[in-house]
């Protein structure tokens, strides 16, 4: 089956540049991400949130915190007619090397463990940064890039299979 993993922070909604989003109101959808959130749940058999969140690990917010932001985004995505699987996420800091941390497949790998139909193969990780190309290359998904960086898609050609303006951009390409 295939599923679509969407990195969260620049490419749902706006990154705070040096910060993180701790409530609800400081999370910004991006315009677009709603409208293309329904093409997704048309188009994709899995729809899946992977995000690293340091900001747990650094003490700035709570896992309860980080489920209200991610609760009230579900609720907006549903009212849009779209959906979401599951929203993975990993509080570990850089420093700790987690598995579970992008650039590492340890999300990836757990997706497809609790949704065992999965073909990663078949699957796409949309991304703005190296750290999510990585990740879906590593676990051998296809990539899209999306977001105000199209030089990257030059810098890294072997991480990048695609690149998009934005999410609804790619998802009108479908």
């Amino acid at each position: 089956m295939r599923a679509l993993f969407l990195d969260r922070d620049g490419v749902i909604n706006e990154r705070i540049i040096d910060g993180y989003v701790t409530r609800p109101e400081d999370f910004h959808i991006i315009d677009g991400v709603l409208e293309a959130m329904a093409v997704f749940a048309q188009k994709f058999d899995h729809i899946f949130m992977v995000t690293n969140q340091q900001g747990i690990g650094k003490g700035l917010m709570t896992v309860a915190d980080l489920e209200a932001i991610h609760n009230d985004f579900l609720r907006k995505v549903e009212a849009a007619g779209g959906r979401m699987d599951k929203i993975y996420f990993c509080p570990a800091l850089k420093a700790e090397h987690s598995f579970m941390r992008k650039p590492s497949i340890g999300m990836a790998l757990q997706a497809r463990r609790e949704f065992p139909d999965i073909k990663l193969k078949q699957s796409i990780m949309v991304g703005d940064t190296e750290s999510d190309m990585l990740f879906g290359h590593r676990a051998g998904m296809q990539t899209v890039l999306v977001g105000p960086e199209p030089h990257l898609a030059h810098k890294y050609p072997h991480l990048i299979d695609y690149y998009y303006p934005n999410l609804l951009a790619f998802a009108k390409s479908l």
